[in-house]
């Protein structure tokens, strides 16, 4: 009973006090060995475990290609391609924002490498043009969470890890549902255009749109050369990881928008945002097993079975709950210190593994853009110069579209298992 008191209450504190999430597991899994009087070495072994996944070596190579690519101009010539296609329509630069957040997304598999690139040339391009700032800003936060759910994606690696599935088929589970809130984001952009008189840009030549396409032919066929070679069995997610950088690199330094004079600060900055990431992973390894040891999640799962009974109405309970969570706590933190516990409860109600996957990523992805403390939120206010507040309410119709493609992701299993391999 004292351990399963540290794990769980002993986090929670920690959490409110603001301890970094890596030293709070760290700590409540040092504290419970010692109630428990397991020799303290085992938090080591296992901090080796849990670091030593071929599959994590695909965040930092994900995280490094998009910061090439931006670094490279890419993100620019997609941005290009997009506007010279639709920047005559109502709300055509705000539809622009999400397009070339869709592409990029598959690029860099990052929600806030996808808003730093895509809003940092979007949002002062929208203010210019008569877009609300506020309103720039949350459709640049809004696409960037497009990063977890349209394949190659991070979350999708690091739920792949925690709950041993495929990460291919975990990567299709994504695409619907990322490509509806695209859909449903485009619908905003159009709809507040058109209610607020936001005057339409000149349509594009034939030949501006020849030379857009051209020169930002090998940022589009990026996507093409990554998932293509994941799905034709060319090279496993982690390898096209690898290929990513290799592919952004060439294109950068034939291309001329990239020296090899700008790679270490780009290394280092990928560097610094992937410790964060696989120090979490490596220690709550440790908390993992001890999190099992004392059936914790199996007997949680048990109480919902008892308590709830019905599948729908402890997958609605859930959403709720991870709503809430990920406004206040890291939404990786999440995944990976009550991934055990989330995957008793998908077994005990005999949820599809991979159906579960997309769930649990879509709720990863709203909260990325939900306030207080989303991702994406602080990228945003960074290139904006906004307040949170400013954002946060501008955003509110952003959210309710990815909560309804969340409804549609948990109870209609198709939804996100469409593209599945028969």
């Amino acid at each position: 009973m004292s351990v399963t008191f540290l794990l769980t209450g002993g986090f929670a504190a920690l959490v409110i006090c603001a301890v970094p999430f890596a030293i709070a597991i760290a700590l409540v899994t040092m504290g419970s060995l010692a109630v428990a009087d397991i020799e303290p070495a085992f938090l080591a072994q296992q901090f080796i475990a849990g670091s030593q996944s071929f599959s994590l070596l695909a965040i930092p190579l994900f995280m490094l290609a998009g910061e090439i690519m931006t670094a490279g101009g890419l993100s620019q010539r997609l941005v290009d391609v997009a506007s010279t296609l639709v920047r005559h329509r109502t709300g055509g630069l705000a539809i622009v924002t999400v397009l070339a957040a869709l592409v990029f997304s598959a690029i860099s598999g990052s929600a806030p490498a996808t808003t730093a690139a895509i809003g940092g040339i979007m949002i002062p391009a929208m203010v210019r043009a008569g877009y609300d700032k506020a309103f720039a800003a949350s459709i640049a936060v809004s696409a960037g969470v497009l990063g977890p759910l349209i394949p190659p994606s991070i979350a999708f690696v690091i739920w792949g890890i925690v709950a041993e599935q495929s990460i291919g088929r975990l990567f299709l589970s994504g695409v619907i549902p990322g490509l509806a809130i695209g859909a449903g984001l485009i619908g905003i952009c159009w709809f507040h255009a058109r209610r607020h008189g936001v005057p339409r840009q000149a349509a594009a030549s034939w030949g501006e749109v020849w030379r857009a396409v051209n020169a930002g032919k090998w940022a589009l066929l990026s996507p093409v050369f990554v998932l293509g070679g994941i799905y034709g069995g060319v090279f496993t997610p982690t390898e096209a990881a690898a290929m990513s950088c290799v592919y952004a690199l060439v294109v950068g330094l034939l291309g001329g928008t990239l020296s090899l004079r700008a790679m270490p600060e780009l290394f280092i900055r990928s560097a610094r945002t992937s410790a964060m990431v696989t120090s979490i992973i490596a220690v709550s390894v440790g908390f993992g097993v001890l999190v099992a040891q004392e059936r914790i999640a199996v007997d949680f799962a048990a109480w919902m079975a008892d308590s709830l009974g019905n599948k729908w109405l402890a997958l609605a309970s859930l959403n709720l709950a991870f709503f809430l969570l990920a406004a206040v706590m890291d939404e990786i933190a999440i995944m990976v210190v009550l991934g055990p516990m989330l995957i008793a409860i998908a077994q005990r109600f005999g949820v599809d593994p991979v159906h579960f996957g997309a769930i649990i990523v879509t709720n990863v992805a709203i909260g990325m853009a939900a306030p207080p403390i989303g991702y994406c939120l602080f990228v945003g206010m960074a290139i904006s110069g906004l307040s949170l507040a400013r954002i946060a309410r501008a955003i509110w119709p952003q959210i309710i579209v990815m909560l309804i493609v969340l409804m549609l992701t948990t109870y209609i299993p198709g939804f996100a298992l469409l593209l599945q391999p028969r």
